[in-house]
């Protein structure tokens, strides 16, 4: 697609009145919003970090970041195979980082949309210091409606944000956007760790009640077969989940090990706490 002209279609959304954007959502999604400009604000987080236990109420499930390093280093070389030269979309991006890290890789556009408006001005403020304004480009809009024109995007990133949205309209949303021989990379949480479900259940202000009902199983990568040729699916940290609760490094190396053979095997690999996969287009490339 003609990259001014796409540009334009995205000053038109960016212009739509607040009044009129907030009056477009519905209860579920105003929530999300309110729920994720509070969770981004970087001032209220350095507030919170004052008080152990308040910080640790809202924001405790950051430490078990540090053990996906793996999945992260997938992610970030899948981004930078492909999103040069292409128009790619960080769909639900967050402060953005992945959407600059496509723009430093080369994408012609590189788009970040997400619902929260502390979100996109955070990500702005990072695109700016990356000096990557010139091929990035963020704007507040709901993901399940995004304006955007048919087949206008070549390559999407979801990362962490499809347990947020009603899939019964981000899948066809998503199918519409994409360009023929497009492709999007799903990174969610997986919903069958028992263990990992009650912690969720501990720790209810760290999510929305939609999110806490909506983490992804495998019944909905079936359904997205209706929208998309489904790829590869891999499986994430089994044991290395433990790994924020033992800094020696050789347990950490040990359960990393651990983790790649039983990210293998059938049915353990459900046990897994993230999982990716592929959705293709089913147009195939200059139809």
């Amino acid at each position: 697609m003609d990259i001014a002209a796409l540009r334009s279609q995205l000053d038109e959304i960016a212009r739509i009145p607040d009044a009129e954007w907030l009056g477009s959502l519905d209860d579920r999604k105003r929530k999300e919003l309110e729920f994720h400009d509070k969770n981004r604000d970087g001032a209220r987080q350095i507030s919170l970090s004052t008080d152990q236990d308040t910080y640790e109420r809202f924001y405790g499930n950051k430490k078990y970041y540090q053990a996906t390093q793996r999945s992260k280093d997938y992610v970030r070389d899948w981004i930078k195979r492909e999103a040069k030269g292409k128009v790619f979309l960080d769909y639900a991006c967050g402060n953005g980082d992945n959407a600059i890290l496509a723009a430093e890789s080369g994408a012609s556009l590189s788009i970040g949309l997400d619902i929260s408006s502390v979100s996109i001005q955070n990500a702005i403020e990072t695109a700016r210091a990356a000096h990557v304004e010139h091929n990035s480009y963020f704007v507040q809009a709901d993901a399940e409606n995004t304006k955007l024109p048919d087949r206008s995007v070549d390559t999407i990133i979801c990362s962490g944000m499809l347990h947020h949205l009603d899939l019964n309209y981000a899948f066809p949303e998503l199918q519409r956007i994409l360009a023929p021989g497009g492709k999007i990379l799903a990174v969610e949480a997986l919903d069958y760790n028992p263990a990992i479900k009650l912690y969720r259940k501990l720790t209810p202000d760290m999510r929305t009640e939609w999110e806490k009902a909506h983490i992804l199983s495998l019944a909905d990568v079936r359904f997205a077969k209706r929208f998309f040729k489904v790829g590869q699916i891999r499986y994430w940290h089994v044991t290395g989940i433990l790994s924020p609760h033992t800094q020696h490094p050789a347990i950490q190396k040990l359960l990393d090990t651990i983790d790649r053979a039983l990210e293998k095997i059938p049915l353990v690999q459900l046990m897994a706490w993230i999982f990716t996969f592929e959705l293709h287009s089913t147009k195939p490339a200059g139809k």
